[in-house]
């Protein structure tokens, strides 16, 4: 008796060897075997799917063989493990234990989209709209309710989220990605607050963040932001209406079609800083980091106007006379390629806008703009288009 059990136990062993042998051959045959994919394609693992699931899924679709033996493999070995939702890259030749270390890496496929300094809310909707990769759950929605979305009832949205490039796999939303630029631009600008020069003209962040925008639709080239936004604060300490043309164009909205008349500049819309002294009510645009920095950190000097000259730079003057002068020499003599604002670089909803060639000058501080117009001004129709950029 002893010795058939012996005999059983040594044949029950071998046979538990040969069993474990081939168990192992098995498991690594299937995850050896190639991923039946002729040309590199995307895998959606949407979010909720469990290892088991994607297993026969995958089989069912002709991509793997063998997915009981996956799952039990995936049970003893890799219990625990999250699945990442997203898409992974499948090319030929890729086998299913490379799968899995992809999936174990969350190596998931990762898209971006850019916000642009300068867009207004519209045009950040409307890029996240067209992205096919994001979730969309804000069809529809007015920017109140969009907001209501976010979190931020009762914010007004314009000039509120930070103009970066923002990566996301598939399936995140819109609300997703549209509360990480909101969040980033309320760092940035506690940030730059904190470090802020003294004595500025502003009560709180909101209204820093305002000049920003003024700053930013002002000029794109970096050496003038300061420049740009001393301009500003010293009118702003002086009393002086500050007579930008993009505060304008954004009180116009939709009638706006490229360029501005002299009974545009007269219109007292709630934006139009022609008619109006101090910041307007809300930014007009979305701001970068620099704009903000130039907005709490203007440069000294004394210049109180400045001219666009056509390239996209702006000459500076500290009085009107000087200021007309600029006025003559790159307005009313411009050449054929004038801009006023540097070229675009091929970004998504860049505008430009078309001027014509009559001057808008500004007052001297304490006059009115009856007491001080320039000369051609007073012989421009209140329907003929004027420049922008003159101040």
């Amino acid at each position: 008796m002893r010795r058939k059990f012996l005999l059983l136990l040594e044949m029950g062993l071998i046979l538990a060897g040969l069993a474990f042998g081939w168990s192992a051959w098995k498991v690594n045959s299937v995850l050896e075997q190639p991923l039946q994919v002729a040309q590199e394609r995307l895998l959606d693992v949407p979010n909720g799917t469990t290892p088991n699931r994607m297993f026969y899924r995958m089989q069912n679709e002709g991509l793997l063989d063998d997915a009981l033996w996956l799952r039990l493999y995936w049970r003893f070995n890799m219990a625990g493990t999250p699945l990442h939702t997203g898409e992974y890259r499948l090319t030929p030749g890729m086998t299913v234990g490379e799968l899995f270390d992809a999936w174990r890496r969350a190596d998931v496929v990762q898209y971006n989209l850019t916000l642009v300094e300068g867009w207004t809310f519209r045009q950040v909707r409307s890029a996240v709209a067209k992205h096919e990769k994001i979730k969309h759950t804000l069809d529809g929605l007015s920017d109140s309710e969009v907001m209501d979305r976010l979190g931020h009832t009762g914010v007004f949205p314009e000039g509120r989220f930070f103009p970066d490039t923002y990566r996301f796999v598939r399936g995140m939303t819109d609300v997703e990605l549209l509360q990480q630029a909101y969040m980033r631009l309320e760092e940035v600008l506690a940030k730059e607050w904190a470090e802020r020069t003294t004595d500025l003209p502003y009560r709180d962040p909101y209204q820093a963040l305002i000049m920003a925008s003024l700053v930013e639709k002002e000029t794109g080239i970096p050496q003038e932001r300061g420049q740009i936004a001393g301009v500003f604060v010293r009118r702003l300490r002086l009393g002086m209406m500050l007579q930008t043309d993009p505060t304008v164009i954004y009180g116009m909205g939709e009638r706006y079609n490229g360029k501005i008349t002299r009974a545009d500049l007269r219109e007292p819309t709630p934006y139009n800083t022609y008619t109006m002294t101090g910041l307007p009510p809300t930014p007009i645009a979305m701001v970068g980091r620099e704009a903000i920095h130039a907005a709490l950190n203007p440069s000294d000097g004394s210049s109180l106007y400045f001219v666009a000259r056509g390239d996209g730079s702006h000459v500076f003057s500290d009085d009107l006379d000087d200021h007309n002068s600029a006025v003559r020499e790159f307005q009313l003599k411009r050449r054929a390629d004038y801009r006023s604002s540097p070229a675009p670089q091929g970004q998504p909803g860049a505008s430009e806008t078309t001027l014509a060639p009559d001057a808008q000058s500004e007052p001297e501080p304490g006059e009115s703009q009856e007491q001080a117009p320039s000369s051609e001004s007073e012989a421009a129709p209140a329907n003929e288009p004027t420049p922008d950029e003159q101040h």
